[in-house]
This record gives structure tokens, sequence and C-alpha cells, in this order.
């Protein structure tokens, strides 16, 4: 089986990915972007579905750190006969992607093995591989790597194996790069200038961070690795940023939850955002905010929930029979069918991001504002439309009161833009159009028995997306209905202490129920709990779930509070950025109002 979630550390280079084990194996990396097809799969599978493995032949304790606000990864194996050190790292503005693994005698003498197994396209395709260009050249289709290092491992059947020791003082490098196999092999690159200048960009990133409080404060450090997350998802060349690094990694174990998010949507595009330029991070907005614009262009009425790294459009989903999947979870999938769906709050999503980025002192170029008024008037057009929500469902659409709120939210937005900001649009009908929606809200998605904002229009049970209603300022986070929400789903969602996303028992998502709770909500109730005087329970919540972050201050999708340990893909931004904004509003750093 493949490790815990939470024993996998990320490398990066703003382009893809690959996870790393506490084992030293590379069990998924996708070339040569996030999207891409991968070319080690023993994350959704075994050793066979590919991988790439050095580490001690017999028992060692292992340790790991990143080399300070990088992705470079340090892992430290103690044997009985001495140390090694494995560092990792994805070189950041290389040519073609590639890995970089350095092995490193620190102590002693240990014996490391080396496993080695190319399978293209999600462990569909066997590559033929050959001696060529210096290392081992792998090549299917249109893909090809090329493996350089010394000792090289040999093949053993389909894969490739090799023992080496490593004395005090030792050094080996290896690197695997990428290339369209119609292309000549990438030239051998300078190890040690590679990981100084992939040292130097991540700090230097870092270093241009406002975290807004004392460098000593609390939760400084899991603030900036989370912020160095969300860097690290979002494509450098494209400016889309993606939901998670994986797929198919289970929101319950063994279940059928099981999603791509290696996907740019425009919700968490746009929470990212925000995140991101409440520490001062604007040349990323701008990135964001132009990927946006290329993203949604043509007829409002072909506007999509998600979009490609590079704005595509055609992201059919499908399953791969041929992958056992993570413990046994199954389908696992590729694509994602929920980009056919109508979700009503996206829209909203993006005006408020757009309005926060125009708050900011980020000039919009020409064109934006009258796509904004397009995306107004769709909205307008689809007034009243049940849709699928913020969660996705796969049951029934419904009349969703979040979706509501962020149809509000989105009007909002557009008559602030003529007030505040000078443009110009018929203001008129947009105050009347939020004015409406707002009464028929507090009409119709309240239980006014007891005095909570519900789930969707008419029913009775509460969803922990209603937490994000003061965050876009349809209420204060101390309105009573608000007040009433937060007991309703402290009753309703909570198990042992961290928050569902909403009853799946109910059946309104129309698939089995069972699911982990969701960190995000749970760091939304963090935020509200701060904002409404209740700071101790706040910073005790707040200081639980980062409890669950693993070794390297990284959190997945959800978590298993009774088998504990992490669920879901990973790294999860939502759950990054959400971690972000608690931080924010315990300490007093406040984003801008949204």
């Amino acid at each position: 089986m493949p490790l815990p979630i939470e024993d996998y550390a990320l490398i990066g280079d703003c382009r893809t990915a690959a996870l790393v084990g506490r084992d030293g194996s590379i069990d998924w990396l996708c070339l040569p972007r996030f999207d891409s097809p991968s070319v080690f799969a023993a994350l959704l599978g075994t050793p066979e579905h590919g991988r790439w493995q050095i580490a001690p032949t017999g028992p060692a304790e292992v340790q790991r750190r990143y080399r300070g606000d990088t992705f470079v990864l340090e892992t430290t194996f103690e044997t009985e006969s001495g140390v090694a050190r494995l560092t990792d790292l994805m070189p950041v503005g290389s040519p073609y992607p590639q890995v970089i693994r350095r092995v490193e005698g620190v102590s002693g003498s240990v014996e490391l093995a080396q496993d080695l197994a190319f399978r293209f396209g999600y462990a569909e395709a066997l590559p033929w591989v050959r001696r060529a260009a210096g290392g081992l050249l792998a090549a299917a289709g249109p893909d090809a790597l090329l493996l350089r290092g010394d000792p090289l491992p040999v093949a053993h059947g389909h894969r490739h194996r090799g023992e080496f020791r490593v004395g005090a003082g030792d050094r080996y490098d290896f690197t695997l790069a990428w290339h369209p196999s119609y292309e000549q092999p990438p030239e051998p690159v300078d190890v040690d200038a590679e990981l100084a200048r992939t040292e130097h960009w991540w700090t230097s990133w870092a270093d241009r961070s406002d975290c807004g409080a004392d460098p000593h404060q609390h939760y400084l450090a899991p603030v900036q690795r989370s912020l160095l997350v969300l860097r690290a998802l979002t494509h450098v060349e494209t400016g889309g940023i993606v939901a998670a690094a994986t797929t198919s990694l289970p929101e319950a174990f063994g279940g059928p939850r099981n999603w791509d998010y290696r996907f740019s949507w425009l919700r968490d595009a746009a929470l990212t955002l925000e995140a991101l330029l409440a520490h001062g991070y604007s040349a990323e907005a701008v990135a964001w905010r132009d990927w946006l614009l290329r993203a949604v262009a043509g007829d409002p009425e072909d506007i999509q929930i998600m979009y490609g790294l590079a704005g595509e459009r055609d992201l059919p989903e499908r399953e791969l029979p041929w992958l056992p999947g993570y413990a046994g979870s199954v389908p696992v999938r590729v694509g994602n069918g929920a980009v056919d769906q109508y979700q009503a709050d996206v829209i909203g999503e993006v005006m408020v991001a757009l309005d926060l980025s125009l708050r900011s002192g980020i000039p919009h170029p020409g064109h934006a504002w009258p796509l904004q008024r397009a995306l107004l008037d769709r909205a307008r057009a689809t007034l009243g439309r049940p849709d699928s929500g913020i969660w996705e469902i796969r049951g029934a659409p419904r009349r969703f009161t979040h979706s509501a709120v962020m149809t509000w939210a989105a009007f909002d937005r557009g008559v602030r833009a003529v007030e505040d900001h000078g443009l110009t649009g018929p203001v008129a009908e947009w105050r009347r159009i939020r004015d409406e929606l707002r009464a028929e809200i507090e009409r119709d998605g309240v239980d006014h028995e007891r005095g909570c904002f519900t789930q969707y229009y008419g029913g009775r049970g509460v969803d922990a997306a209603l937490l994000q209603l003061p965050q876009v300022g349809f209420c204060a986070p101390d309105d009573p209905r608000m007040l009433a929400t937060v007991a309703a789903i402290e009753a309703e969602l909570i198990n042992d202490g961290l928050v569902h996303r909403y009853r799946t028992e109910e059946g309104v998502d129309g698939l089995p129920p069972g699911e982990y709770p969701f960190l995000a909500c749970s760091f939304w109730l963090v935020e509200q709990y701060a904002r409404t005087g209740r700071a101790k329970d706040a910073q005790a919540l707040m200081d639980r779930l980062l409890s669950f972050a693993n070794d390297l201050g990284l959190l997945s999708e959800e978590y298993d509070p009774d088998g504990r340990r992490q669920a879901g893909n990973t790294p999860q931004a939502l759950s990054h950025l959400a971690l972000v904004r608690a931080a924010d509003a315990i300490t007093g750093h406040h984003p801008p109002v949204r």
C-alpha cells in the first residue's frame, strides 16, 4: 500500500509537482504539467504503477525538513552503520521540468538501493528504455525521460534496480529530465548551480510576504508555508492555480468520492488571490487576473466553474480501471465532470476577487470591466435557477443559500464599481436586484423557527459554506442569524470537534453517505470564532487543526479523526488559504474587507 497521505512531501517547479514519501520514493509525478498524465503513479496503486525510490537497504530512522522557506526537501536516513542524506528538488526555471536527487554521506557508511519503474500515461504505457545520451532514456509516444547519474540502476524485468554504498563525505547526483520524445535530450545540468538558484528563487519569493505581525507570533511559520504552497500550485507561465497536485485521493477511504483536483476552479483561484493579496503578493494577483480574463473570455453563457491551467475548457471525466486506487478507493478518475455543472456562486467569487484587486491598487485593463458587465448580465439571466452549489453535488440541483448570497455579492460589487470607482453600468437595476436578492435570502434561506440560515431554500439543515456569509459582507459575524447558524453547525456538523461540509446522510449530493471533516470548513469556523469574541475557542481549534499538518506543514483536503490521518487530495489549496485567513483573523492581520 502507499504511505499515509501525511507521509508525503511536495517538491515542485511551479509547472508541476512530485510527491516524495518518507521512504525516499517518488510515488506521484505528472509531466510536463500538473494535469498531464503521470509518469509515476504508485500513489494510486503499487510500485509496479511507477515510482523512483532511493533509500537504505535496511531499517532506518527518518527525519525530513525543507531548507528554510523553499521546496528543497532533505530526508535524513539514520541506520545502524551510518547516516545518509537525500536532497530532492525540482529546479525552477529549467527549460524542461526535471527532478534532481542528491545523495550524501553524513557519517559512517550506508548501503542504499535504487528502484525505478517508468510508467507513462497513468501507468497504462510501458516505455522503451535504453542507454543513450549518457543515461537511461525512456520514451513512449510524445514523452521521454532521461535519467543521468552514477551509478545507474540496471534492468530487472520492467524495472531498474541497483545498490550503492555512500560513506562520509561521498556525494552522488541523479537527474531525471522530461523532454518531448521527438526532440534531442536536454544537456546535463550543474546540480550545485541549480540547487543554489532554486533555493534563492523560493527564499526571495517568501521574503516578499507581509505577514503583518510580530515575527515571533505563533502562526507565522504555518502561514508562510501555506503561502508557499499556494505559490507552488500556481503555474508560473499561465497564472492558473490548481486546487491540488493530485487526483483521486479519497474523501472516504475505500469509497467512491475520488476526484481530480489538478485544474483551476474560479472559486478556489479567487480565494487564493485574496490570501496572496492580503500578504503583499500583487504580481501574482495580476497574473491570476490576466489568466481569469483569458479563461472566461467569450460568450458569458459559456462560463465554466473550472478550466485547465492555460484556460482549456474540455476537461472530460473518465475512469482508469487498471489503477486499483489509493487504499483500494475506486474509481480512479481523471478530468472532472463538475466542469459541466451550473454553480451560481462562481460569478460572485470572480466579481468579489476583481473588486478586491481593484481596491488593492491593481489597475484593470480596458476589457476587464466590459467582461464583468457581461458576467452580471449572465447572472441576471439565470436568477432563480437551481444549481449544484459550492460542493458540486451530483444530485438534483437546488436553490442553495450560499449560491444566492454569492449572486448577491456579484451585484453588490457591480454597484460598488460604479459608486466607488466611477465605472459605468445600469447601477439602479443592479441595486434593485441586489436588494431583492437580500430580501429573498432573508425570507427563503432562513429557518425562522431556529433563526439560522439554511443549506438551501425551504430546508432545515445547515451547511459549513454558510460561514462565508460574513466573509463577503452579506451580514456581520455577530448577526443573530449567523450566531444561530454557528450554533446549528456545532450541533449538526461537528464530529470530534471538526466540521463536516454538510450531512451526507441527507442524500443532497446524490452519492453514498460518508466523508471525513473538511479542513477548510473548520478553519472558517476559527475565523468566525475570532471575529465574534470567542478568542479561546478560535485558538484552541486553530492549534488542533495545525496539529494535523504533517512534519513539513502540509495539509490535505480532509482529516479522519478516528484513524488520525489526512484524507483527500494534497496539498489542498483551499485548506491552506483558509488557514491563512484564520490566522489573520486571530492575530488581527485583517485582509481587505471583501
